[in-house]
């Protein structure tokens, strides 16, 4: 009993690690992505084309590779003077990575409203801002709540990557476990994973149906 009290707060102070950056991630990720998808929705050309490579090159290479070259990159090109914590590393590679695809979430979000809703505001006399945020925002929450959800989940389990730069998150520590000849603490590792996702899926199935009467 005492070994498995032992490992359990192990491993709960491991999850914390997976926890702290997903929280740090979503809160940061989400407002950067409809920035981005802004750019990538933008009239200006040069500006849309780079949003455009950015969001493709992120997309296009493994959150694991990503985590790699923001912790080991910026020290070879400053001689080390410039250097990431590995929380630090991992925070940056993970809000970059989530950024550009909660960005994607966003523009087909926007992109779906039809123009007519645009218009009608118009009609109104509303600025593009009221436009944007009275009549389009909540019909594009409305359409994005299952996949940003979808994301945000995806997220929790990724969060395990970070042990790739030694982040003594629950699955590193479950691992380590394992080297000692326990197997099951890995398999017990799941079932924190699995509670916090039911958890998540229980929040976003109330959140659809509190928004269904959004039709757009």
């Amino acid at each position: 009993m005492d070994e498995f009290l032992n490992i359990t707060q192990q491993l709960l102070t491991g999850f914390g690690e997976n926890c702290f950056l997903f929280i740090i991630t979503l809160v940061s990720a989400i407002p950067l992505g409809l920035i981005i998808s802004m750019g990538s929705m933008s009239r200006f050309v040069p500006l849309k084309a780079v949003t455009k490579t950015f969001v493709w090159i992120i997309r296009g290479t493994p959150l694991m590779l990503q985590l790699f070259v923001v912790f080991y990159v910026p020290p070879l090109m400053s001689d080390g003077e410039f250097v990431f914590s590995r929380m630090n590393a991992a925070i940056v590679a993970f809000i970059i990575n989530y950024a550009a695809y909660f960005s994607e979430i966003f523009r087909g979000g926007i992109e779906a409203v039809p123009k007519g809703q645009y218009e009608a505001g118009q009609v109104l006399g509303m600025t593009k801002t009221q436009i944007f945020f009275k009549v389009i925002l909540m019909q594009v929450i409305k359409r994005i709540t299952a996949p940003v959800g979808n994301e945000v989940i995806t997220l929790v389990k990724d969060t395990s990557l970070a042990s790739v730069i030694a982040i003594p998150e629950i699955l590193m520590n479950a691992k380590d476990f394992s080297m000692e000849g326990l197997i099951w603490p890995l398999f017990y590792s799941a079932v924190f994973f699995l509670l916090f996702c039911g958890v998540l899926t229980i929040l976003f199935s109330f959140l659809e149906k509190k928004l269904n009467y959004y039709k757009g």
